[in-house]
């Protein structure tokens, strides 16, 4: 689904290396976490996948289904199937949150040369995908994320994935600011889109979000680059022992 490869990148502006050689498989169905400390490349890698502007490329590559994703603009990665959930979801005053759902859905089924999306049909797939993440009709109605909380923020941000449906969804520390219900909400939004055409990478600081979507694999990150890969039991290791005991063995 998703294949990295050795992949480097600096900072435009500063000429700062922060990833140094990637690896990284994802297949479809599976569900890839990536943990690591602060600094370590973790958000900069989500970035450069879905073509954040600021940085550049400067060895390796990225596919998505054989594709190069680097070469394409933003818009373009996402109508191919690439999603990322944001750790900030940003606002969007004076734009409403089903007219922002439609346009998103109708711009990619046009991309992709399928017919667009129906009133009806978008009407009645989006009450029973936001009823799923128990989003109030009135949340709908307002503004994206304007004078949302954080768990909004972060449901809605699950719900605009579950009505692009996208083939790789890359999920930027969604957990950070989420208190033990509202995580436990997106994780059932999330766990509800896993399927066998689909892969999730999962960028985390904390355990206790992998306690709710458990991953298949997991990565450790340091130093931008990938230093160890496990199961979930890495992640188990790195709550108790934190990170020293696993970067040291890598150093030494």
């Amino acid at each position: 689904m998703l294949e990295i490869r050795n992949l480097h990148v600096k900072l435009e502006e500063e000429d700062k290396a922060i990833l140094k050689g990637v690896d990284l498989t994802v297949e479809a169905g599976k569900v890839h976490a990536i943990m690591g400390p602060n600094g370590s490349g973790k958000s900069t890698l989500a970035y450069v996948l879905s073509g954040r502007d600021g940085y550049e490329v400067t060895d390796g590559s990225a596919t998505l289904e054989g594709k190069d994703i680097l070469e394409m603009e933003p818009e373009e990665r996402a109508a191919a199937g690439l999603f990322l959930a944001f750790q900030y979801p940003v606002e969007i005053p004076g734009v409403g949150n089903m007219t922002f759902l439609r346009t998103a859905v109708n711009a990619q089924r046009k991309a992709r040369g399928e017919e667009e999306m129906s009133s009806g049909d978008f009407l009645k797939l989006v009450r029973e995908k936001a009823k799923a993440l128990k989003i109030d009709a009135e949340m709908l109605k307002r503004p994206v994320n304007t004078g949302f909380s954080g768990g909004e923020k972060k449901r809605n941000e699950i719900l605009q994935m579950a009505m692009l449906e996208p083939k790789m969804c890359i999920l930027d520390e969604t957990d950070s600011g989420l208190d033990v219900d509202a995580m436990k909400l997106v994780s059932d939004g999330v766990n509800a889109l896993r399927d066998a055409g689909r892969g999730f990478l999962v960028i985390t600081h904390y355990q206790r979000l992998l306690n709710h979507i458990q991953p298949d694999v997991v990565h450790i990150m340091a130093g931008g680059r990938i230093v160890r890969t496990g199961g979930p039991e890495l992640a188990l290791e790195v709550e108790e022992n934190g990170y020293a005991d696993i970067l040291g063995a890598e150093v030494a």
